[in-house]
C-alpha cells in the first residue's frame, strides 16, 4: 500500500510564524484586519491538531504515512500509471508565463 501523504509539519509552522510575527504586527492598527488574521491563526492551529489526529489514526491502524514537502513527489506506482485529474502544476500555461521572465 502506498503511504498516505500528509503535509510536513514545517509548512504549518512557517505560515503560523509569519502570521504571528509579521502579519499580526502589520495589522495591529487595523482592528478588523487583525481579527481576520487572528481567525486565520486559529484555523491553522485547528488544522495542525486535526492532522495530528490523522497521523495517530494511521499509526494505530498500521497504515503507512509520509510527510511531503511538495506536490512534486513521484512514487514508483504513480510514475508507472499517471492519474487523470492530478495535473502537473508546472505544465499549466499560466505558470509557464510567470517563469519566463521579461520579453
Amino acid at each position: 500500500m502506498e503511504p498516505i501523504p500528509v503535509p510536513s509539519p514545517v509548512h504549518y509552522e512557517l505560515i503560523l510564524q509569519l502570521l504571528e510575527r509579521q502579519t499580526m504586527f502589520a495589522a495591529s492598527q487595523k482592528p478588523e484586519l487583525k481579527e481576520k488574521v487572528h481567525q486565520l491563526i486559529i484555523t491553522l492551529r485547528k488544522a495542525v491538531a486535526i492532522q495530528k489526529q490523522i497521523e495517530e489514526t494511521c499509526e494505530r491502524a498500521n497504515l503507512p504515512m509520509e510527510h511531503r514537502w511538495s506536490l512534486n513527489h513521484v512514487s514508483s506506482q504513480s510514475a508507472e500509471s499517471p492519474k487523470l485529474g492530478n495535473p502537473d502544476l508546472n505544465s499549466r500555461p499560466d505558470r509557464l508565463k510567470l517563469q519566463q521572465g521579461p520579453p
